[in-house]
């Protein structure tokens, strides 16, 4: 049950996260506050990104359900292929109309004040792992409810 009751289902969530366990209590995480009824999971910033690129590109079938626009993004930064901060690299060129719409939060187990700072760089969230139910509300209140409560 959403105890938020003027916040707004999201369009879609993504997972990035080379830790299946992670990506797997998280979704579920999510899908108990009824964030979203859109999530998907990547084990690689690489596999990430070609997502974002097809999306932002409108490179896709639209009636395809695996696809959609990403509203919020976890994104983990010791990854294989593509750790996070290649994959902030090139989402950066993505096209900014794509990215103004998109929160980026990096999930991390780092307490490194270097990667607190590279994050801030991207103008991503930085959250340490675990994800918990508070810091998903926190987020939510911070950069979703002001939106609809401007709409009104």
């Amino acid at each position: 049950m959403r105890d938020n009751s003027t916040m707004r289902k999201l369009s879609g969530v993504l997972l990035i996260d080379d830790d299946d366990t992670t990506n797997f209590l998280n979704q579920r995480l999510l899908d108990r506050m009824e964030v979203t009824d859109n999530i998907r999971t990547f084990v690689n910033g690489k596999q990430a990104f070609d997502y974002l690129y097809n999306v932002s590109n409108n490179n896709y079938e639209e009636e395809s359900s695996n696809y959609f626009l990403p509203e919020l993004i976890f994104l983990d930064i010791n990854m294989p292929v593509m750790d996070g901060f290649e994959l902030l690299d090139l989402y950066e060129r993505l096209d900014a109309s794509f990215r103004e719409r998109i929160v980026m939060a990096v999930l991390t187990t780092s307490t490194h004040p270097q990667d607190t700072a590279n994050s801030k760089k991207y103008n991503a969230e930085y959250l340490t792992k675990p994800l918990t139910a508070e810091k998903v509300t926190a987020l939510l209140n911070q950069h979703f409810k002001t939106q609809e409560e401007n709409t009104k």
